[in-house]
């Protein structure tokens, strides 16, 4: 897997020196957009108290097409990511809230990828990296570690690494 590195942005006066900065996170073609709908930022910018917050308010399954959309799972597949049964998730209404244990895995899911959004600065190379077999994952693909806290931790902490450059 190819190291990823975030493209340099000059600055003012840079072009005799040589520094060069890091670019933002998000570029012109990435937004700070909340993956769930329900925030105006990244899941991944808010703190531990407004996640709980939301999570005990329980998530919609309005949110949750959001997040499905953007990431183009079927239900299958956010099952599998999620551990419960795919009619759980289909068999609720719009507007109806999930139980507090389904929605603090749906708001873990919606940080990790509003994170990788941010670390990979394009939708689709994110999308892609999850689906891709990974060394620093002893060749898994992220998206099959997804189904446990242990395992969306090891995709937390790798996100961290590539994000500060100490991807291996």
């Amino acid at each position: 897997m190819p190291v990823i590195k975030k493209s340099p942005k000059k600055t003012p006066g840079s072009g005799r020196s040589g520094v060069q900065e890091p670019s933002p996170a998000y570029t012109s073609d990435t937004k700070e957009v909340s993956i769930l709908k329900v925030v105006k930022g990244p899941e991944n910018k808010l703190t531990g108290m407004e996640k709980m917050e939301l999570v005990e308010d329980g998530i919609t399954k309005q949110s949750l097409e959001a997040l499905k959309q953007q990431m183009g799972f079927d239900y299958d597949q956010l099952a599998q990511v999620l551990n419960v049964a795919r009619a759980t998730l289909i068999n609720k209404k719009t507007f109806e809230k999930f139980n507090t244990d389904l929605s603090d895995k749906i708001m873990n899911l919606a940080d990790i990828i509003s994170y990788g959004f941010e670390v990979f600065e394009d939708h689709e190379r994110f999308k892609t990296w999850l689906q891709s077999p990974v060394r620093a994952l002893g060749g898994k693909k992220p998206f099959d570690l997804l189904h446990t806290s242990f395992g969306r931790n090891e995709i937390r902490d790798l996100l961290g690494r590539i994000d500060h450059g100490v991807y291996s």
